[in-house]
């Protein structure tokens, strides 16, 4: 049995398969960072990406709908947060995991940059 058959049939991993799905888009991602540091609308979010503002508005509605982020309109704007704190945990922990393994995981053949490059045709080196 492959390895990723193996995680995928253990009981109870469904959901934090789901989790870190939903951090695994690198707009997502981006988006999480920018509102761990506070509350922005999406105007704020797509001046941070660079991206359109549908593209930023689809990802943040996937954030919620996931219930990681939340929409607190003041009059005509809708401000988002992070619902959790240990959002902010995850990130941290994931943070100081990425120094422990230095590039390894940037090097990783299956999901490192290489392999998004390939998927993407785009080679980041």
């Amino acid at each position: 049995m492959a390895m990723n058959e193996a995680i995928t049939r253990t009981p109870g991993t469904g959901a934090a398969e789901s989790l870190f799905h939903s951090l695994s888009d690198g707009t997502r991602l981006a988006i999480v960072r920018r509102l761990a540091e506070g509350r922005a609308r999406v105007s704020d979010l797509v001046e941070h990406t660079g991206l359109a503002q549908s593209t930023v508005s689809a990802h943040v509605a996937c954030l919620r709908d996931c219930g990681l982020v939340d929409g607190h309109p003041q009059g005509r704007q809708v401000f988002y947060s992070l619902t959790r704190p240990e959002l902010f945990d995850l990130l941290a922990a994931a943070e100081t995991l990425l120094e422990a393994t230095g590039r390894a995981v940037q090097l990783c053949p299956n999901f490192g940059e290489r392999a998004r490059g390939a998927a993407t045709g785009v080679d980041d080196e």
